[in-house]
Formats: C-alpha cells, sequence, structure tokens
C-alpha cells in the first residue's frame, strides 16, 4: 500500500540540547531516521521541523524536509501543518515516526499503516507489546493498552491494567489478556490528521498526560498492532545517545 512517513524534529530539547542534528556515525540522528524509515517501502519520507537549519541538514543529505511553526503544542500539531504542505489528500495514509528513534523497525512501521487498510474503520493506528515485567506494569511511565476483540484500543492508561483482581500474589501479571505496553507510533488518515488539532483535549488526556486519548473521547476508533517483541529504544538523554551510537558503531550499514 501507499503512505506516506512524517517524521516531526523540533530543535530545542530539555535533555539533550540540538537533539535531531547529533551525530550517529557521521550523520544526524534526524537524517538516520529518515533512512530507517524508508526502508518501510514508504512513497514518500519527510521530516518536519520547526527550523532551518534541520531543514537545511536534510536536504545536504537527499532527506525531504519542510519547514513548520515554532509554536505548535505536539507533534501531532506538526504533522497536521505539514499534511497541508505537502498536498496529501484526506485518505492518504501517514506514519508518524519520532526524531529521536534511528533504531525503529521499519516492518514495524509498515505493519502499522496497513492497519487503516485492514481496519476502514479507525482514524487511527498504532502499536504495542506484551509487558513481562512486574516492575514494567507497575510503572507509570510504562502506558499500557487494553483492546477489544477487533484489535481495537478500549483505553490508553499508565494504571497498571488490566487489573487481575484474583491474582495470587501481589504485582503478579494477568494472564489473559495480557497486559500491552504501547509503542508510541502511529498511523493517521491524512483528513483525521488535519483536523486533530481542531479537537479539544479531553478530561481524560489531561487527567493521564496522554494525548492519544482525545481520539477516544471523540468517538474516533483506534487499531492496534501487537507485535511479540519490544522496538529499539529512542534517544532521551546523551547516555542514550552514546548506546545508539556504539551500536551504529559496530554494526555494518
Amino acid at each position: 500500500m501507499n503512505f506516506t512517513v512524517l517524521i516531526p524534529a523540533r530543535l530545542a530539547s530539555t535533555r539533550l540540547p540540538r537533539k535531531p542534528l547529533a551525530d550517529i556515525g557521521g550523520l544526524p540522528m534526524v537524517v538516520r531516521v529518515a533512512q530507517q524509515a524508508a526502508k518501510a517501502g514508504a512513497q514518500r519520507v519527510a521530516v518536519a521541523a520547526d527550523d532551518s537549519e534541520i531543514v537545511q541538514a536534510c536536504l545536504a543529505h537527499g532527506v525531504d524536509a519542510v519547514l513548520t511553526r515554532t509554536d505548535h503544542a505536539s507533534g501531532s500539531d506538526r504533522l497536521a501543518e505539514a499534511c497541508t504542505l505537502l498536498g496529501l489528500d484526506g485518505s492518504d495514509v501517514v506514519v508518524n515516526v519520532q526524531g529521536d528513534e534511528p533504531l525503529i523497525d521499519p516492518a514495524l512501521v509498515s505493519r502499522c499503516a496497513r492497519l487503516l487498510e485492514e481496519h476502514p474503520d479507525c482514524a487511527v493506528g498504532t502499536a504495542a507489546h506484551p509487558i513481562h515485567d512486574a516492575a514494567d506494569f507497575a510503572n507509570p511511565n510504562v502506558v499500557k493498552v487494553v483492546l477489544d476483540a477487533a484489535g481495537r484500543a478500549l483505553y490508553f492508561t499508565r494504571a497498571s491494567v488490566p487489573f487481575w483482581r484474583d491474582a495470587p500474589a501481589p504485582g503478579e501479571l494477568p494472564p489473559e489478556p495480557p497486559a500491552l505496553r504501547h509503542v508510541g507510533l502511529y498511523a493517521y488518515r491524512a483528513g483525521f490528521l488535519r483536523r486533530f488539532p481542531t479537537l479539544a483535549p479531553a478530561p481524560i488526556e489531561r487527567t493521564e498526560a496522554l494525548e492519544q486519548l482525545r481520539v477516544l473521547w471523540h468517538g474516533e476508533r483506534i487499531a492496534v498492532f501487537v507485535t511479540p517483541t519490544a522496538p529499539g529504544a529512542g534517544v532521551d538523554t546523551p547516555a542514550d545517545l552514546e548506546r545508539v551510537r556504539a551500536l551504529f558503531a559496530a554494526t555494518p550499514r
């Protein structure tokens, strides 16, 4: 199927200044992300940047990029503007790959895109993987998702769900349905992505600090692909950056 990968990139970062331009094996990180995403078979890969320096770095390495406003509240808002700048049709599928994920699995990107072909009733597709660690299950920084019988999201939460009322021991993971960790990879229909910033933030979104709950609150559906293993971690800190640099240095490409 045809789909477009959009990569939001913001120059300011509290924990890792100028993160999109951080060098990984001789290339800016955002370029590494774009190269990895291109392996998913996307019709087009483009970076949606908030600074001309990012745009110039991308263009210098053959990566398509558009300059968006600096005042967007979220990456979704930035991608909505990019959809307009790129002239995407309302039915086009857009996959949002974060600009700090140079290890993103191209197969997972492609699989998320296909979710919207398989679920015509859904405006958004995303991914999750089983939780095997009780500490992760209890960690509010690990976002969980609960699905219906058709593989659509019922709810996203920082709480430990599904709650196993009759667990034989405190903190034991529920056997069925399994606890699922949400992966922050999204596929959208471009028409909905452009509409998303106009939707009022949901009370549950504010309470949980989870933007995807706005989609459910306004009556739209989210399809979820469950991958058996966790994808590669993103780059949030200087330590993460050094880890990824070491992986790239050790792996022929």
